[in-house]
């Protein structure tokens, strides 16, 4: 087994974080001697504010930043409220599409609320801080920043970047907009060792051309060697990013997912995945996650449940995660309907099946859902579906309940008003 000398980097081995360092023996050996002076190193995961919530994608790199913070360091959450004006262009086929101030602004505010969820902030020595980008990006002097920035980079070496060369062997278009993208990532790297002694970013493997770009001018720069450090993409066995649901993200925020939906989602993991979830999405002792990892058959599922509940517990609170929990073993277990399940509300006077199942998101379209009643995949009350013109009404309550399903795994309920 490998051993490093920082406690932060052994973590990251034996847990499954570590993908891809740009000096691993110099970031261990700076790590190694912060930790030892007592001394909190720095350092940053930046997210651009194109939505409101982050997802269980965004995850492996943030509980990475958590454990950052556990090891005594200090963490730095960068929202990119002005590289969100440009748009990333890794992984993408074309320009992100423009965002007003206000849509920035309200997804500023959704993605601290994600943030404050895994890490703690406040103003001791390890606690996180969270900047925002815009901050010295809004009154930058375009020729200054050609001057002192662009001539540390060369052209010839950018298009060799993974972000900019598979776009451009699918003869997808790049704006020169968007080619900028990794100067002011890697600007911002600089801005925040000037500011706060920062020389660490983690992110996840995806990201890494704009890390090293980051690495490169601060050492053209300011003579200071930064490092980067990666995550790998967490897949499932099926080779899918983690992350999606039947399509929809598995969303950070209670505003776009109740937490019965998080803990499902953690609940449904398939065998495979188990022990990997285990060491990435919580915290427990690596002693429990190799007991648990381990289990077969029905046991299984009790990892699981162990699983779910500590997953969703970090995410959403203990009291929210034991009412997601004690929803599931009502559902499932005694065979009644969860007071924590999913609802959608409708009108007295009835509402059409396909419609419904749209309300609570277990379908996208109403194709969707008729495809489902075909293959006898949705039910009433725990009774099949057969007709897709069917009115739900009053008359369908039982037990104080209209209870939708989707399969054997997805419940909801459904109010009539």
């Amino acid at each position: 087994m490998t051993s490093f000398k920082s406690e932060f980097l052994n973590i990251m081995h034996e847990r499954g974080f570590y993908n891809q360092c740009t000096n691993e023996e110099g970031f261990d050996e700076y790590l190694a001697d912060c930790e030892k002076r007592g001394i909190p190193a720095v350092g940053y995961l930046g997210s651009d504010p194109t939505g409101d919530s982050l997802h269980v994608g965004h995850i492996v790199p943030l509980m990475m930043l958590r454990w950052f913070q556990k090891c005594g360091h200090k963490p730095l959450t960068l929202v990119g409220g002005a590289t969100a004006r440009i748009g990333d262009p890794s992984g993408k086929d074309k320009l992100r599409p423009f965002l007003s101030e206000e849509t920035l602004a309200h997804n500023v505010e959704g993605l601290k609320k994600s943030f404050m969820k895994f890490l703690r902030f406040g103003e001791g020595k390890n606690d996180a801080l969270m900047v925002d980008n815009y901050d010295w990006f809004k009154n930058i002097n375009y020729l200054e920043f050609l001057r002192d920035i662009g001539t540390c980079y060369s052209v010839n070496r950018m298009l060799t970047m993974d972000s900019v060369k598979s776009r451009l062997e699918r003869e997808q278009p790049m704006s020169f907009l968007e080619f900028n993208y990794m100067l002011l990532q890697g600007y911002d790297f600089c801005v925040l060792l000037q500011k706060y002694g920062c020389r660490a970013q983690i992110a996840g493997a995806d990201q890494w051309g704009n890390i090293v770009s980051g690495t490169e001018l601060g050492r053209r720069r300011y003579d200071m060697e930064l490092f980067g450090f990666t995550s790998p993409i967490i897949t499932d066995s099926a080779g899918k990013k983690m992350g999606k649901s039947e399509g929809n993200a598995v969303w950070i925020n209670e505003d776009k997912l109740p937490a019965y939906n998080y803990y499902q989602y953690f609940r449904n993991i398939g065998d495979a995945e188990v022990g990997k979830c285990l060491r990435i999405f919580t915290d427990l002792p690596m002693e429990e996650v190799r007991r648990l990892e381990v289990l077969q058959d029905k046991e299984i599922n009790e990892a699981k449940k162990i699983l779910a509940f500590e997953a969703t517990k970090i995410c959403r609170g203990e009291a929210e995660a034991k009412a997601a929990q004690e929803t599931a073993i009502q559902t499932f277990e005694k065979g009644i309907a969860g007071d924590d399940l999913p609802t959608a509300t409708g009108s007295k006077e009835g509402v059409g099946v396909l419609d419904a199942f749209m309300a609570l998101g277990f379908v996208a379209s109403k194709g969707e859902a008729r495809r489902l009643i075909k293959q006898a995949g949705l039910k009433l009350n725990d009774k099949v579906i057969t007709d897709e013109n069917y009115i739900i009404t009053e008359t369908d309550i039982e037990n104080g309940n209209i209870k939708l399903s989707q399969g054997k795994k997805k419940h909801g309920l459904l109010i009539l008003r």
